[in-house]
């Protein structure tokens, strides 16, 4: 349906050539876009109906006091399945500093949370196939729980603002959330509002590149550089990903444009990755709460992750 979509818009009523660069990308371009934000509406939608009892404070308190290889465990799952925004990244952070929660754990959360939600995992599955999809995030839940345990063998705790320590978060009374069926209705069409009016453009600006890479990118350069998987492909993938920003929803088409390029595997998920976990914005929220010192060693164990990643599905594939 979306394809065929595409096809009347790009070649029946614009009259653009299927054999040339403009026609596919644009072709491309509006697929992706109908498809990407019907999937992004229905999934947000559904899962503002599941998440209504869901807040930052209830996250905390999932992993509070439980033994360190729980919470580890917990954090990650729960980041999984929690996309909370990038501006909410850091009174959560600060929350699970306050409840008591090893920092090492926390960290693990924060990887998790940006590479990996459910909105993703469908349209994932929808575009890329279950196969990539169960990759991708068996990966980023490994990285997570590996990055948090790296994070806290340098003890980051030297390295918090010192407001952290002095806030006191955990006695605030939070507005209880209305949990009739219209209630939630209410909350999951904000939820569309919300999430949709904030990522729109980052998912607009990924569809565009993924159509430029899909139609103008000559399938000779990517045999020839990327689809062998070459060694320094993938760390060019995240050093390349690193000042981009966009969700893990805004980087798919990206991806799915590369992939039918065959680009490499391995190299397709480090970029992913990057752009998702390691973006400048995000180290930029971040600051607010940890010093340059600790955010240099956290990019640089993400980075080492990604590269380690890509390395291994393009030995694998």
């Amino acid at each position: 349906m979306f394809a065929t979509l595409g096809d009347r818009i790009a070649y029946t009523l614009l009259g653009l050539s299927p054999d040339g660069s403009l026609g596919p990308a644009v072709q491309f371009f509006v697929m992706d876009t109908a498809k990407i934000f019907a999937m992004l509406v229905a999934v947000i939608y559904v899962m503002g109906l599941l998440r209504a009892m869901i807040s930052p404070e209830r996250v905390r308190e999932y992993v509070r006091g439980k033994p360190k290889g729980l919470a580890r465990s917990l954090a990650v799952g729960l980041g999984a399945v929690t996309p909370f925004c990038s501006c909410s990244s850091v009174p959560l952070f600060i929350g699970f500093v306050e409840a008591g929660i090893p920092l090492g754990v926390t960290f693990s959360f924060l990887i998790a949370s940006p590479m990996i939600n459910e909105v993703a995992v469908v349209l994932l599955v929808g575009i890329l196939g279950w196969k990539l999809t169960a990759l991708y995030v068996a990966s980023g839940l490994a990285v997570a729980y590996v990055g948090g345990i790296a994070m806290e063998r340098l003890r980051p705790e030297r390295w918090v603002a010192g407001y952290v320590w002095q806030i006191q978060m955990g006695e605030t009374a939070h507005p209880k959330l209305d949990n009739s069926l219209a209630g939630r209705h209410r909350y999951a069409v904000g939820e569309v509002r919300e999430i949709v009016g904030r990522i729109w453009k980052w998912v607009l600006l990924g569809i565009g590149v993924g159509a430029l890479f899909h139609g103008y990118v000559p399938q000779a350069w990517v045999s020839e550089y990327l689809a062998g998987g070459e060694w320094w492909s993938v760390p060019a993938a995240v050093l390349i990903g690193v000042p981009l920003y966009a969700n893990a929803t805004g980087v798919i088409p990206v991806a799915e444009a590369m992939l039918a390029k065959e680009v490499a595997i391995g190299t397709v998920l480090a970029l992913m990755m990057a752009i998702a976990a390691l973006s400048l914005p995000e180290m930029l929220i971040l600051r607010k709460v940890l010093h340059w010192r600790a955010l240099a060693y956290y990019a640089a164990i993400l980075a080492g992750a990604f590269v380690l990643v890509g390395w291994g599905f393009n030995l694998l594939a």
